[in-house]
């Protein structure tokens, strides 16, 4: 990411196509820059002038007096290849383009990109920002490198947008309402320079304690997913997303796709990556701010203390329509109220300190009902009335934010006579809004983003089943069904996938005839079902291609030709490939669910899960997660169902569903889509879940003809998220003889974690985390336990001992996401120190380094662990002397020959 200080942080500028022409590009930039009092030295480059706007100007690249790190290119679209290979050349570190004409433009401007971006692969090292975009802004220190109409004022939080127009109309309100930016960044095409380099690099910036993301389309879903998860981890992002209501450009083929539209799929992405979504560009900028303020929300249960009733029922209103909690205040907290209140007060949240309460008054108030545990946040709302100080209350609220760790929002109503007062509260920090909805909206955005954190960082268990050993060879076999030039598997063929995973199907057999179908019915028993098998009919049952509840064989002779007559005269174009039998399920008290997938063009494959039959589109209650799921995140897709209360058991009734075995069939059908890209779309509907048994009655696979016919030759490339790299794992042997297996660590070792760390001794630990490490932290544990497999590795040696399984240790190889340096360390466990283990977890780490595009290995370890210095030398470290005098820094060059290809930007 050092590359991208070039751009932000740079000590010189050269202006490509500058100029003294006003309205021009080029002299709006050189202005903008000149008068915020860039201080490190500006070049003009325009071959047609002595001197623009005052300052020498130099006819090329070639002629300036110093290697610039940063170039702004203001010239017509046609001459930018040509400049950016002289840039390249001239070893410029970073682009930013202005120009305008590229994909934008047309056929013209596709050709104009595609040139651009030969161009830049020459220049592996030149980042480029654009081109079509409105610059960057680093108030900070002072760099304006855009044609804005004004400066942005400083601040600590980023904005990053898609639109250079909405760029211009958001500095404009901001400049307006004196609110200011770590970084304003137009990233135009993003061409090389995208939001997932933009997110990474931020995340390291000291200056910013959150991101606003305007977003109108992704490219590079998994570099995206894969940076905002890492940063969401440590700084809230907020996202507005465009064009919710875009049409999908096909027709869906299946219930699942017509569910699962494009902005719902974005919806479930920015929830899985820990994205705060707002859908309104007025609120970007307060949600940003107080989610950067902190501090962070425990959970939904919001107090509102005011001086007047009727905005306390308007927030309580707004909370309960926005799915919130009212906390319940606890009997001891109501019982401090009423000692120093007026009799006439609420006696309830909300809670009326009365129109005459006085700043002591209404301090108290907020400070008890604060420490109630029952209050996760509490809401407080002023208006200007006749017996108010609404300065002196909000001195006092001040000082009760500060004594307590729980969040405290206000709502000061009115104008001139509560200004002062706001004042004072954005001073110090303390949130602010001018209405009561606002306020509770605010609350809101608090509650989501503390929930996709929980949900990024939840343990999930480690459920009871596995999958056939044999999945292997299958998988193998079952490619050859989609060897066919259907786009849609027949019934038994799409059975036949989700029986191979575990997932259990009504049985399916087919017939050509009557004869057969006779037959087959015999043979199944009856009560039999009877459907209709054609390439063309996607929906079965809007033609009349369903028969239920066939008792015999009579009624199968009658069954089968009026079938036959009634979809020959609805679909006359299609035909019929046969019929199909199978046996009438029925389980008395089931619910109907669907679970499917659909391929996204962006994210790729989407879970869902809803309310099945075929009421499933009418109902719209669904729920979309992105593979890899795990427990907890199937969990809460469930939970997130209306009718989950149903599933789960309601008004003393007994559940209706087995939870765990739907969360099973949901992890089943994940790795189903994870291992087949050749899926568009799945539908396994209905699923009748009962207390005992979760069972497929129907299923329908399309197939995506581009995954045939053109494979990647990547695993799981088709994946907006890498899943666990299972074919990583392999056995080892200690010196002792212990059979140990190492593999990558996934987030159900968290338990296993803290058990090994409980074994570590003090002098362990303190070698390790050259600090006192608290073992029981699960905030710890996220870091270790919850991997992005796409950009650090922390490997695990497992072993059953004593018929208990157990860690005996862990090593880590960590990056920043673009840099090909990783930190590594390792951690064995007291008793099974001495052993090998710590060359081994080396050794499988080195091994593997390429999967994250490592090619630079240092370690940081004490003079006195003589075990891992014999292992580094060993292993071919360089060691030297660090900083620290009791510490020693070892390095390692891998060969470049095995590392993966580097991934610079989206050329």
């Amino acid at each position: 990411m050092s590359r991208l200080q070039k751009i932000f942080a740079p000590h010189s500028i050269a202006v490509i196509g500058a100029s003294s022409e006003p309205g021009k590009v080029g002299s709006v930039v050189l202005a903008n820059l000149l008068s915020g009092q860039f201080a490190g030295p500006i070049y003009p480059v325009n071959p047609r002038h002595e001197t623009v706007q005052g300052l020498k100007a130099y006819r090329g690249l070639g002629d300036l007096p110093e290697q610039v790190d940063l170039a702004i290119i203001c010239t017509p679209a046609k001459t930018v290849s040509a400049i950016v290979r002289q840039c390249g050349e001239s070893g410029v570190g970073g682009l930013v383009i202005l120009s305008a004409g590229f994909r934008e433009a047309g056929t013209t401007g596709h050709q104009a990109e595609e040139a651009l971006r030969s161009e830049l692969l020459n220049f592996p090292e030149l980042r480029v920002l654009g081109p079509n975009c409105l610059g960057v802004m680093v108030p900070a220190s002072h760099l304006n490198a855009s044609f804005a109409a004004s400066m942005a004022l400083p601040g600590r939080v980023a904005f990053v947008s898609q639109s250079g127009a909405l760029c211009t109309a958001m500095l404009d309100w901001a400049c307006e309402e004196s609110l200011g930016f770590s970084h304003f960044i137009s990233v135009g095409n993003m061409l090389d320079v995208d939001m997932a380099d933009l997110l990474d690099y931020l995340a390291d910036d000291a200056n910013t304690d959150a991101v606003i993301l305007y977003i109108e389309s992704i490219e590079r879903a998994r570099r995206f997913m894969s940076a905002a998860r890492a940063f969401a981890r440590r700084k809230p992002i907020v996202a507005y997303k465009a064009g919710r209501f875009a049409e999908s450009a096909q027709a869906a083929a299946s219930h699942t796709g017509a569910m699962a539209g494009v902005d719902s799929v974005y919806e479930a992405a920015f929830e899985r990556a820990g994205i705060v979504r707002v859908f309104a560009v007025d609120d970007l900028f307060d949600c940003a701010q107080l989610l950067a303020r902190g501090p962070r929300v425990r959970g939904q249960r919001l107090a509102i203390v005011t001086n007047a009733g009727g905005p306390g029922v308007m927030a309580c209103d707004a909370l309960l329509a926005r799915h919130g909690q009212l906390a319940q205040l606890s009997a001891s907290t109501l019982s401090t109220l009423d000692r120093f209140l007026p009799p006439s007060w609420s006696h309830r949240n909300p809670v009326d300190v009365l129109g005459d309460a006085t700043p002591e008054r209404f301090a108290r108030a907020l400070e008890t009902v604060a420490a109630d545990p029952h209050v996760d946040a509490v809401l407080a709302i002023l208006t200007p009335q006749a017996m108010t100080d609404p300065t002196s209350v909000a001195r006092g609220l001040v000082e009760v934010a500060r004594r307590t760790d729980k969040p405290i929002l206000a709502n000061w109503m009115g104008g001139q006579l509560v200004r002062e007062g706001v004042d004072i509260l954005n001073t110090a920090g303390v949130p602010t809004t001018s209405t009561p909805d606002e306020a509770v909206a605010a609350f809101m955005n608090l509650v989501r983003y503390t929930r996709n954190l929980q949900l990024l960082y939840e343990t999930p268990r480690d459920m009871p089943f596995e999958f056939d050993g044999q999945l292997s060879q299958a998988r193998q076999r079952l490619q050859a069904l989609f060897d066919t030039d259907r786009d849609i598997l027949y019934e038994a063929e799409s059975k036949q996938l989700l029986g191979a995973y575990g997932i259990e199907t009504a049985e399916v057999r087919e017939g050509s005839t009557v004869e057969d179908v006779v037959a087959l019915a015999r043979s199944v028993g009856f009560p039999v079902v009877l459907k209709i098998v054609s390439p063309q009919i996607t929906h079965k049952t809007d033609v009349g291609g369903v028969v239920l509840n066939v008792a015999d064989e009579a009624q199968v002779r009658t069954a089968y030709a009026e079938m036959i007559a009634g979809v020959q005269q609805a679909r006359p174009d299609a035909v019929i490939h046969a019929v199909s039998v199978q046996p009438m399920v029925s389980l008395p008290g089931a619910m109907e669910l669907i679970i499917g997938a659909k391929k996204d063009p962006v994210f790729g494959p989407v879970i869902m899960v809803g309310i099945g039959g075929i009421a499933a589109e009418l109902f719209q209650d669904r729920a979309l997660g992105l593979p890899p799921l795990n427990e907890r995140l199937a969990l809460r897709m469930l939970e997130s169902l209306r009718a989950w209360p149903l599933l789960k058991g309601y008004r003393g009734r007994q559940p209706i569903a087995n939870v765990d075995r739907l969360i099973e069939v949901l992890l089943r059908v994940s790795k189903l889509v994870a291992d087949f890209p050749q899926i568009a779309e799945l539908d396994a509907n209905p699923v009748l879940v009962r207390d005992d048994r979760a069972i497929v009655l129907d299923a329908r696979v399309v197939v995506d003809r581009q995954a045939v016919d053109n494979p990647d030759p990547r695993r799981f490339a088709h994946l907006a998220i890498r899943p666990y790299p299972e074919e990583m794992s392999e056995p080892a042997v200690l010196t002792d003889g212990t059979r140990v297996t190492l593999r990558p660590i996934k987030p159900e070792d968290e338990p296993l974690w803290h058990k090994l760390l409980a074994s570590c001794s003090r002098e362990s630990l303190w070698a390790r985390f050259q600090f006192m490490f608290k073992t029981e932290s699960h905030e710890a544990a996220i870091r270790f336990c919850f991997v992005d497999y796409d950009r650090e590795l922390t490997s695990v040696a497992e072993a059953d001992v004593d018929g208990t399984r157990k860690l005996l240790g862990v090593a880590r190889l960590t990056g920043d996401g673009n840099s090909r340096r990783a930190e590594f360390a390792v951690l064995v466990g007291e008793p099974w120190q001495g052993k090998g283990l710590g060359t081994l977890l080396t050794e499988y780490c080195l091994k593997h380094a390429d999967r994250v595009s490592v090619q630079d290995v240092y370690a940081v370890t004490g003079r006195t662990n003589t075990r891992m210095i014999h292992v580094f030398k060993r292993l071919g470290f360089d060691l030297a002397a660090a900083d620290d005098p009791t510490l020693l820094l070892a390095t390692k060059r891998l060969p470049v020959d095995t590392q993966a290809p580097a991934t610079v930007g989206s050329r």
